[in-house]
């Protein structure tokens, strides 16, 4: 087994094409550590040279939404009346943590993506 750190994109991509030929190997097995080593490899490379933000707060709860067939008066109880609403939806205000906790706990969205800063428009 030839394991050596994933420098270029070349690299990567010869991982890549590894790993779909090693798909399926059976744990344990000499091919199934290869895969193992192989998938840590390519996730820290990503993590590197491909990070990806998480989703912009409003995002989050649009998709959410869009997840629970819900709408806009469904987020009334979570966030207020329906023009802080709006005002949210439409990145005027920000979110409290008080809403930020609400919606964690109540649509179970990540923190992650609720406490990145949300830029208001001027």
């Amino acid at each position: 087994m030839d394991i050596r750190p994933l420098k270029t994109e070349a690299d990567y991509d010869q991982a890549l094409a590894e790993i779909e030929r090693l798909w399926g190997a059976p744990e344990g097995s000499a091919d199934g550590d290869h895969l193992d080593v192989l998938l840590v490899l390519v996730e820290a490379y990503e993590a590197k040279h491909h990070p990806i933000a998480p989703p912009d707060p409003v995002e989050a709860i649009k998709f959410r939404m869009e997840q629970m067939g819900l709408t806009r008066k469904d987020l009334e109880p979570l966030l207020g009346p329906r023009n802080r609403v709006s005002e949210i939806l439409n990145r005027r205000r920000a979110l409290s943590l008080n809403m930020i906790r609400k919606l964690h706990s109540q649509w179970f969205i990540p923190l992650e993506s609720l406490i990145k800063e949300t830029p208001l428009n001027a």
